[in-house]
């Protein structure tokens, strides 16, 4: 860019190069984007918008908005993206996680402070929790860091994105409530559990060519496809729910936007009982729960 490199006109530069590329969220971009490049705080792009900027930073800028007007995300440019209040550390095996999913994370806090799952006390005392298919960690950690006194387990299939998990569980100080294992869903997990977790893939495969570039290019293949109808997922989770999930205990899983009446079916023909489905802030459904109660196998 021409003139004088001042955080103003990094800004107004980098929001006009990302709304002439087609992006959506230019304007939030361009701000998210110069901050970090700079090290500036949200009150200094308002209230210091005349300060200088040193060239390299401007220089750094420059790649940065190349990069995300060919469509990478910010949090991948970045390398962390921003979930129920925490930052995480993302890697080339991890979803990036998403507002939407932040529904499944409430829901499954509401089954433990409301008293749904019997002997657990609200601040999570008595509570063991696995996330399936944990990525980032995301939905394991936004838990455990709101459930003092609670413990789980994270598993996934890939080895590079539970070391991303371990590293953001650290990070948030519950890296010594949270356990790890390698494996495709209960595969990799012994035992009962008062709660079971999941934002499984679930797009179908014919979908995918047709995403949003973001998320063709830039997430990774085995966290997206779902099978021929986007269900293989839920299918092998509610395959072992008798034998994982302890009387009483809440399974919460996170779909797609048309997926609800699909999955509450499966739910059923588990054995589940109390299904619900919830919206997330968009009006669309996100999560579907349900219980195991009566006789387990």
């Amino acid at each position: 860019m021409s003139g004088a490199l001042t955080l103003g006109a990094l800004i107004a530069d980098a929001r006009r190069r990302l709304t002439a590329a087609g992006v959506d969220t230019a304007a939030i971009d361009a701000r998210l984007l110069v901050a970090a490049a700079t090290g500036a705080s949200r009150l200094d792009l308002v209230a210091a918008a005349d300060r200088s900027v040193a060239a390299d930073a401007a220089t750094r800028l420059d790649g940065w908005i190349g990069r995300r007007a060919a469509g990478e995300p910010v949090g991948r440019i970045l390398g962390t993206a921003s979930f129920y209040g925490l930052d995480f550390a993302l890697g080339p095996d991890t979803l990036e996680p998403r507002p939407d999913t932040e529904t499944l994370v409430e829901v499954a806090l509401a089954a433990v402070r409301t008293g749904r799952i019997p002997g657990v006390s609200p601040d999570g005392d008595g509570l063991r929790l696995v996330d399936l298919g944990t990525g980032t960690g995301a939905v394991a950690v936004a838990l455990l860091a709101r459930l003092p006194r609670a413990r789980g387990l994270a598993t996934d299939l890939s080895a590079d994105a539970l070391a991303v998990a371990r590293d953001n569980a650290a990070r948030h100080g519950v890296g010594d409530r949270l356990d790890f294992a390698q494996g495709d869903f209960f595969a990799a997990a012994g035992g009962r559990f008062d709660l079971v977790v999941s934002n499984p893939p679930y797009v179908a495969t014919g979908v995918i060519a047709g995403l949003d570039r973001e998320v063709r290019l830039h997430d990774p293949l085995l966290a997206l496809d779902g099978g021929v109808d986007g269900l293989d997922a839920y299918r092998a989770i509610l395959g072992g729910i008798r034998e994982h999930l302890a009387p009483g205990g809440v399974l919460a899983v996170e779909i797609g936007w048309d997926q609800g009446a699909a999955v509450v079916a499966l739910f059923g023909a588990a054995g589940l009982s109390e299904i619900e489905v919830r919206r997330d802030l968009g009006g669309r459904d996100r999560v579907v729960s349900g219980s195991l109660v009566g006789q387990i196998d």
